[in-house]
């Protein structure tokens, strides 16, 4: 057991030395960010510590070096005063900021071995955060807004639609800007008016029409697609999709029937066991011995299965309105079967096993009309549209 604890004991040193020295080694290929996060992370857990200690200087050290550079990296973006490096200088700000809010619930910290406390610069950003927001406000507005005007295609809409969205998230309020990120959303809309034809022989129920086009219980998450089913005069649509049924199958009702001849031997009273002699044989309680006697059964087992099924086949094709060309055509197909079992028999019921005796307790039942056997291949339908759907991307 002490054998036990020891090496769980050095396990862990091993695992913490191994987790100071890849941080420190983050510092030394000046990955900052890391070697502050691992810091942060370890000392939040306990900074009193003792094996904790050497966090501390890795903080104190790479919180220095990563400020100095940051503020090195932010004078060159000012200096070569390009609206492009806005985002930078902003991004740069709220880092610094947001590492010192992190490290300010762990102050004091203490370095034993140097009996000080950790020292860290802290500095505040506010106004250069601020200035720093205005600017990008404006360059990411005044761009977005010069995206919308010369548009060329609907890509560029939702390319300012991202920006204004930016934008408000970075300066909620900023100007007009919740009106353009509507004005772009919408120019921004792929439009898709759908149809359904149906050029098979048989009738489609009007109410699986209504579900097959109701395209709100898809659970479809297109931000950037509206698909019509009633078409409006005021909208042009950018493309067209044609749910068409080709051919539609219904197979006659049948009744099919089968005879199966059961048996079992079951228990039919008993018999005494009797010697050579033809006496009856006791067993050491004196009591007469019991033999089980049993006997054959046979029962004829019908079985009767009702069968009928349909077949639906079409596909689904969308058009560029556009340049009137085909852009992509997939199958549509399922296939419905009704089938119900149910027995009868003569002879002996004990014959059967407890799963032929549950059939016996059915009876036939009425065959759905065609027009319910079509509804009811609809939920594979619905699922195979709205594969399609999602596959689709114009």
């Amino acid at each position: 057991m002490k054998r036990l604890l020891l090496l769980g004991f050095f396990a862990s040193i091993i695992v913490a030395c191994n987790g100071v020295k890849k941080t420190q080694e983050a510092i030394n290929i000046g990955d900052y960010g890391n070697a502050i996060n691992t810091s942060i992370k370890n000392l939040a857990q306990n900074k009193s510590k003792k094996g904790n200690q050497p966090y501390i200087l890795i903080l104190e050290e790479a919180y220095q070096k990563n400020t100095d550079r940051e503020l090195q990296h932010i004078a060159f973006l000012e200096k070569d005063d390009n609206p492009v490096n806005y985002e930078a200088i902003f991004n740069s700000y709220k880092n610094l900021k947001n590492i010192q809010e992190r490290i300010q619930p762990l102050l004091p910290l203490f370095i034993m071995d140097e009996n000080r406390s950790a020292e860290f610069e802290f500095k505040n950003y506010n106004a250069q955060l601020i200035d720093a927001k205005e600017l990008l406000s404006e360059h990411l507005y005044d761009s977005a807004e010069e995206l919308m005007d010369r548009a060329a295609s609907k890509q560029d809409y939702r390319k300012a639609y991202n920006d204004f969205k930016y934008l408000n998230k970075i300066n909620p309020g900023f100007e007009d800007t919740e009106e353009m990120i509507e004005a772009a959303y919408e120019k921004g809309i792929d439009y898709v008016k759908v149809g359904m034809f149906n050029e098979a022989q048989q009738i489609i129920p009007s109410r699986l029409e209504e579900e097959l086009l109701n395209f709100n219980t898809y659970g479809l998450d297109e931000l950037w697609t509206r698909y019509h089913t009633n078409p409006q005069a005021n909208v042009q649509y950018d493309y067209d999709m044609q749910i068409a049924f080709r051919d539609i199958q219904i197979s006659p009702e049948q009744v099919n029937e089968k005879q199966i001849i059961k048996e079992k031997q079951i228990k039919d009273g008993y018999q005494y066991a009797v010697d050579t002699n033809g006496a009856i044989v006791k067993d050491s309680l004196g009591n007469k011995i019991k033999i089980d006697k049993f006997k054959t059964v046979r029962c004829n087992f019908y079985q009767f299965t009702q069968f009928k099924a349909a077949q639906v086949a079409g596909n689904v094709s969308f058009v560029d309105l556009k340049t009137k060309q085909e852009l992509d055509a997939y199958p549509l197909a399922t296939e419905f079967i009704f089938e119900h079992i149910y027995a009868n028999y003569e002879g002996d019921k004990r014959a059967l096993d407890n799963e032929s005796v549950a059939l016996l307790n059915l009876a036939a039942v009425p065959f759905p009309t065609n027009e319910q056997m079509v509804y009811d291949a609809g939920e594979d339908l619905k699922a195979r549209i709205k594969e399609i759907l999602i596959r689709q991307r114009f």
